[in-house]
């Protein structure tokens, strides 16, 4: 017996079958470790530039700090030392025919310091996306800063469907990967329009904790709990090149018992530190909560309500606005009231940052550019603008400090919303 047990032990060793598969399981297995590797590393702003590169500013300090109640006391309070001046990160998106009012939308909220990635989904034309992109390359302020780009990947998006949340959390991993500073990720759509300047934003926001994340929620309740957690459906848009309506399964889920759901608005103003969490996801919870919503009714509504809600890092975080106004019909329907002149005075006293929805060249935007935003020309102009106005030349054609704010009127309704948004009042409310 031992004989035998020996001669097989030997014959088993003695094989060298075995050596080449083995070695090369462990070559591939340490390339897939060094890749991966390399990829975090140059995520950090490395690699090749392409003629859309946003330039990378020094990180002056530490965003992982967590939100207390002394950054709510301070944060409006004009006697604290002001840090390094804010920036933004926006995803200004759009469907077939939109690409002039993405222009316009953007040239209303461009500012030197913020960055801003346009994506035209794929019922857009490819020769519509094209001159998109000629546009923003050919513009010589865009191709000065390098802050702007146009996604070269288009996605198919449904509002109804996952595929939005798909694409917003593409386009936040590519401005974290290309863009070494911002504070805040902004979405907007091209029937979306700012009631402000980003002097105005930035301005108000230079002394706002950096971990303030502004999004409407509320826990799912009553007959939502029916017609949207429990239908399970699947999103063609997933696989087709065609937008169609979402496919019903015959089954439907039970309730989640581990974590609660919340939904609220879809446009959100979210800070770097949460964003990067829902990306880089160093507990599971966000991918769980990503395929959970993949099957999901209005996944856009839900995805980052329901992470930063159940995640105690950041539900603290969390203030229940999402600094848009926004008309609904009685009782509300799937899309809001497209705003017209008669809605202007309301859109001014909300005090918010943007309004949506707008038709295509309403005449209320002409009325917000003149009154609101100061719009001559092409830019929202700000304190950066420091060209010469002779013969009514654009004064934004020649950059100065961008870390240079000039406040107008709006500032004043924004630092009196937050006030209200951040009482003690207010933020019992949060997650709840």
């Amino acid at each position: 017996m031992r004989k035998n047990v020996g001669s097989h032990s030997g014959r088993m060793f003695s094989d060298k079958k075995w050596i080449l598969p083995f070695f090369a399981s462990l070559i591939i297995s340490m390339s897939l470790v060094l890749t991966a590797i390399l990829g975090l590393l140059s995520s950090d702003g490395g690699g090749e530039q392409s003629p859309f590169e946003i330039i990378s500013f020094k990180r002056s300090e530490d965003s992982s700090g967590y939100f207390v109640e002394s950054d709510i006391e301070k944060s409006l309070n004009v006697s604290v030392v002001k840090r390094e001046a804010p920036r933004s990160a926006y995803l200004i998106s759009g469907t077939k025919g939109d690409s002039h009012r993405m222009m316009r939308t953007l040239e209303a909220v461009y500012h030197p310091r913020n960055q801003y990635i346009l994506h035209l989904d794929l019922e857009a034309p490819p020769r519509e996306r094209l001159e998109l992109a000629n546009a923003v390359k050919a513009d010589p302020i865009f191709r000065g800063v390098e802050n702007v780009r146009v996604m070269s990947q288009s996605n198919l998006v449904t509002y109804k469907g996952p595929t939005m949340i798909a694409c917003t959390l593409q386009a936040i991993a590519i401005l974290l990967k290309e863009s070494s500073e911002w504070d805040w990720f902004i979405n907007l759509s091209a029937s979306d329009y700012p009631l402000m300047t980003q002097d105005d934003l930035l301005h108000v926001f230079s002394n706002l904790s950096r971990n303030l994340n502004f999004i409407e929620h509320t826990r799912i309740a009553g007959w939502k709990l029916n017609q949207r957690a429990r239908p399970i459906i699947i999103d063609p848009a997933l696989y087709l090149s065609k937008k169609s309506d979402l496919a019903l399964t015959t089954q439907r889920r039970t309730l989640p018992t581990s974590f609660k759901l919340f939904t609220g608005s879809a446009w959100v103003v979210l800070t770097r530190s949460f964003v990067e969490y829902c990306i880089w996801g160093w507990d599971n919870f966000p991918r769980t909560m990503l395929m959970y919503y993949t099957n999901f009714i209005s996944s856009p509504e839900g995805y980052f309500h329901t992470v930063i809600c159940n995640t105690e890092e950041f539900h603290h975080t969390a203030i229940n606005h999402d600094l848009h106004y926004i008309a609904w019909d009685t009782p509300p329907k799937q899309h809001p009231i497209s705003l017209t002149v008669k809605d202007f005075d309301k859109m001014v006293k909300s005090k918010a940052l943007f309004a949506r929805k707008f038709a295509k060249e309403d005449p209320v935007l002409d009325k917000i550019d003149k009154e609101l935003l100061g719009r001559t020309h092409r830019f929202s102009p700000g304190a950066w603008c420091v060209g010469n106005t002779d013969g009514g030349a654009d004064p934004c054609s020649v950059r100065g400090n961008d870390t240079m704010f000039r406040p107008g009127p709006g500032a004043e309704r924004l630092r009196e919303l937050l006030q209200v948004l951040l009482s003690k009042e207010s933020l019992s409310k949060q997650c709840l």
